[in-house]
């Protein structure tokens, strides 16, 4: 097939729906400007996951999520789907598509290990303190205008492991120190308090095809991060 007959070719995009926010990212998939027709499926089964060229894996409870995926007997083609095709995790799928995890369920916790990072579960605390914060984003469409970061029971990056063999680590958002939990950090008015030292101030990043945010953009009414993801993640996977 030709490049230019290629760009014409639907592109499927996968939602893991067993349990959390699929149909808040099913909503937000449809808004996307695309040059190439999106077909948004939600995924149940090694069959539905077998037909997408991309995966979305919402927030929710990932020890659920994985449990569930284990179920329906499709965690392990999802391990296999991550060392292939894009995934977008956010909030619980950002754990999932974490290689490491601090302070896991009893029992412990399963994991995709598509990207080189460890993240702490809730790791801005318990529900009652879930915030709000705006964010500056590289790459995202009017990048000038932040985007409303909406965070719940978050994930905490706390830790990138990268080795040669891996796709490098993009930073594409952080958030100020001074939200951060626990935080000891004292900023100078002017210093810039997205502290580039500290993995914990990281909200979002991309690993080759990979993108991951501990907070949840599905939950807004801006689709700039689906956009994101859909030209910047899955198109240019279409093509390698």
């Amino acid at each position: 097939m030709q490049q230019g007959e290629d760009l014409q070719q639907d592109v499927h995009i996968g939602i893991l729906a067993l349990q959390g926010a699929f149909a808040e990212h099913q909503v937000m998939l449809k808004k996307v400007p695309s040059k190439r027709k999106i077909v948004i499926i939600l995924v149940r089964t090694q069959d539905d996951l077998a037909s997408c060229n991309a995966l979305i894996i919402p927030g929710g409870e990932s020890t659920t999520i994985a449990l569930l995926a284990r179920l329906a007997g499709i965690l392990e083609p999802l391990r296999e789907f991550a060392k292939k095709k894009p995934i977008w995790g956010t909030c619980a799928g950002a754990i999932l598509l974490a290689s490491a995890i601090e302070n896991p369920k009893k029992g412990g916790q399963e994991l995709l290990s598509g990207m080189s990072v460890t993240v702490a579960r809730n790791g801005w605390g318990s529900q009652v303190e879930s915030f709000e914060a705006p964010l500056e984003v590289e790459g995202l469409r009017e990048s000038e205008r932040p985007f409303h970061g909406i965070f719940i029971r978050a994930p905490v990056v706390t830790a990138i492991h990268t080795t040669p063999s891996d796709p490098p680590i993009v930073v594409i958002s952080r958030i100020s120190t001074s939200l951060l939990p626990s935080s000891q950090t004292i900023v100078s008015p002017d210093e810039d308090d997205t502290d580039p030292r500290d993995p914990r101030t990281i909200v979002a990043l991309r690993q080759g095809k990979h993108l991951l945010t501990s907070f949840h953009p599905e939950l807004t009414k801006d689709n700039r991060f689906h956009e994101y993801f859909v030209t910047e993640c899955v198109f240019p996977s279409l093509l390698s």
